[in-house]
């Protein structure tokens, strides 16, 4: 009977034991590779931009859009050039332009294409959009007064006997308006229709010396700063980039006067770097407010009491029309930089105009 109870007891001990083991061991919950790789492709193939994977000198498809793209089901053949070479943004497939963006990975990169016409499509959709709302609120808002005027002269010209003084002065308010009016539209026609930049090489440095007389001229109070490198040229539209440099020097003043800053200081500076012509233009003046910063390149918008909204949007259409960009570097102090690709040039390659 004693054996019996010892060998109960020992079964029993040996029982937990084993339970305790089991519980003690980590519990692993196993994932499937196919259904990580279903999941991995699926994600891919939703991708609307095309995806492809080079190494070396082999590129192949990762998703739907590429396969579309280079009518095969993996391996691309020929590939293009600007596919496997590292240093290639852009490449010319299918009668369309793209972009190309490289991600590397140990030695192989993944490449997304951008369709380079269909981002500027919307683009163009959205700057559209938002001309038109801005062109109906400005129209609108010339128009009301206009007609209320004019309506206000009919009741003047029937009643011309109690008040003769009343009508030429209605009709001279109205005048005015109509003429405020017309300039906004000769504004917007100008900055919608802005030629494309002939681009010849120029001297960066003697078009910054014209801009900085005349601004000594206009703005005799206010100081300049220039940084220059000597020599420098670029291949870009004088007429325009000076322009657009003479915008962002007027509203820098501009903001220096709305300020109130009893010593106003504006700096130029020009640099050329892997052949991106950089100009920047800052101010010392208040700055603009972060809630303003969105819309100071939107047409017609403006801070300033005196203001027309035209100047920092054509300045960065312009840059555009170039190939580049013109951003808000610094809010404060305010500082923008115009910033033209493929802009390098050596005075002696061609006339300088």
């Amino acid at each position: 009977m004693t054996g019996a109870l010892l060998l109960l007891v020992w079964l029993l001990v040996a029982n937990l034991l084993l339970v305790k083991r089991h519980l003690a061991a980590p519990i692993t919950i196993s994932s499937s590779p196919d259904e990580a790789q279903i999941a991995h492709h699926l994600l891919l193939d939703a991708s609307p931009t095309p995806l492809v994977l080079a190494t070396g000198t082999t590129v192949r498809t990762m998703n739907r859009a590429a396969r579309l793209l280079f009518a095969t089901d993996d391996r691309i053949l020929p590939p293009p050039a600007a596919l496997f070479d590292r240093d290639a943004t852009h490449l010319h497939h299918a009668g369309r332009n793209w972009r190309a963006d490289k991600v590397e990975v140990g030695d192989r990169w993944v490449v997304a294409l951008i369709d380079i016409e269909n981002e500027e499509r919307t683009a163009e959709a959205r700057a559209s959009a938002e001309m038109i709302q801005v062109l109906g609120h400005e129209m609108l808002n010339g128009l009301v007064p206009i007609v209320s005027l004019a309506e206000c002269g009919i009741a003047a010209a029937e009643a011309r006997d109690e008040d003769p003084a009343l009508l030429p002065e209605i009709l001279t308010t109205l005048a005015r308006r109509a003429e405020g009016l017309r300039r906004f539209t000769e504004a917007y026609r100008k900055l919608a229709r802005l030629p494309p930049p002939l681009r010849l090489t120029v001297s960066i440095e003697e078009m910054i010396d014209d801009l900085a007389r005349l601004f000594v001229s206009r703005w005799p109070d206010v100081g300049l700063s220039i940084n220059v490198e000597p020599g420098l040229c670029g291949k870009i539209d004088r007429d325009q980039m000076n322009q657009a440099m003479w915008a962002l020097l007027q509203n820098a003043v501009e903001a220096i006067e709305q300020g109130g800053v009893s010593s106003g200081q504006v700096n130029i500076q020009a640099t050329v770097d892997f052949d991106v012509l950089t100009i920047e233009v800052g101010d010392n003046g208040p700055g603009i407010l972060p809630d303003r910063a969105h819309g100071i390149f939107r047409p017609f918008y403006t801070s300033k009491p005196s203001g027309s909204g035209i100047g920092l949007s054509l300045a960065r259409q312009v840059v555009q029309a170039h190939g580049g960009m013109l951003t808000l570097v610094h809010p404060l102090p305010a500082t923008f930089r115009a910033q033209v690709p493929d802009a390098w040039a050596s005075k002696h390659d061609v006339p300088v105009f």
